[in-house]
């Protein structure tokens, strides 16, 4: 597993920046970035976003919880996605979908059970949660309960 200190520097390093000049573009005092990559000192939540928003990745990438640097934003408003390649063909069928198919939700059974797109939901609802609004709610919700008991 890659590190946010490792993750972090080989962002910088493949941007070709110093590390006092990335400080300095992000406004943190100007051995922020060593510490940061040293391991001596771990940015705090505005911090994050501030690199992962100056090298275009998501928080997940930043912190070394994902090997995919697509941001939800990226993608969610139909910008620049990474390419992998051509777009698959669309498949042509000689028969029509059995009625099952189209009237008792199977598709859609099927899509949910799918480990890629649970894995893809997974993600998002984490992202949401850990965003300052998902915060709060979780902490309404935790006071909400607690209160109960």
């Amino acid at each position: 597993m890659v590190t946010m200190a490792q993750r972090l520097e080989a962002l910088r390093t493949e941007r070709g920046i110093s590390r006092p000049a990335l400080s300095a573009a992000l406004g943190f005092p100007k051995t922020a970035v060593e510490k940061f990559e040293t391991g001596r000192q771990t940015p705090t939540q505005d911090q994050q976003k501030k690199l992962a928003d100056y090298f275009g990745v998501s928080l997940f990438y930043l912190r070394g919880e994902s090997d995919d640097p697509t941001r939800m934003d990226t993608w969610l408003n139909g910008g620049d996605v990474p390419d992998d390649g051509p777009a698959p063909q669309p498949v042509v069928r000689s028969k029509p979908r059995p009625a099952a198919v189209q009237e008792d939700g199977a598709v859609f059974g099927a899509l949910l059970k799918s480990p890629s797109f649970q894995a893809m939901m997974r993600t998002a609802a984490l992202e949401a949660l850990r965003s300052p609004e998902g915060q709060q709610l979780l902490a309404k919700a935790i006071r909400k309960e607690l209160g109960r008991g």
